[in-house]
């Protein structure tokens, strides 16, 4: 097993999101963080599950530490995704967190069921955007232990 000691080695983020805008701002909020890592963004569900399988294009991509899903999302959505990676052994021990405009209940209550480790909402000013991805960086690579990476299993 080879645990990352996060002060020392950048952290892998798989960002699953469909909207440019959202794209950038979370990069922007992670670029000025604290922690260092590396943003991979994929645009669908179909090719999120290729990265974190190392299929197709992504068969160099690197296992993520924590993976960002939006629930809107084309191709697969991100109910479809969340039920995939931890329905497989491989996978299941990824952190995925939701970060998505839905306020509705039922989408909560689902990503839950589903195992998803958190459930952020998107706030709609920028501003507060970026606040929450800080809050939300400080919160899971400062206090947080993740799973170490398996590595032969």
């Amino acid at each position: 097993m080879n645990t990352k000691t996060y002060s020392n080695e950048p952290i892998d983020i798989l960002l699953v999101e469909d909207n440019p805008g959202d794209v950038r701002l979370t990069e922007e909020a992670f670029k000025e963080g604290r922690i260092e890592n590396n943003i991979y963004v994929t645009k669908d569900g179909i090719e999120a599950l290729e990265f974190v399988r190392n299929e197709g294009e992504y068969e160099d991509a690197p296992r993520p530490d924590l993976v960002l899903l939006d629930l809107n999302l084309p191709r697969k959505n991100g109910d479809e995704v969340l039920e995939v990676l931890k329905g497989d052994d491989d996978l299941k021990c990824i952190p995925v967190v939701v970060l998505t405009s839905s306020k509705a209940e039922e989408d909560i209550v689902k990503s839950y069921r589903h195992h998803a480790n958190a459930y952020l909402t998107k706030p709609i000013d920028p501003d507060e955007f970026i606040e929450t991805i800080r809050s939300f960086e400080e919160f899971w690579f400062s206090v947080v232990r993740l799973p170490p990476v398996d590595e032969g299993e």
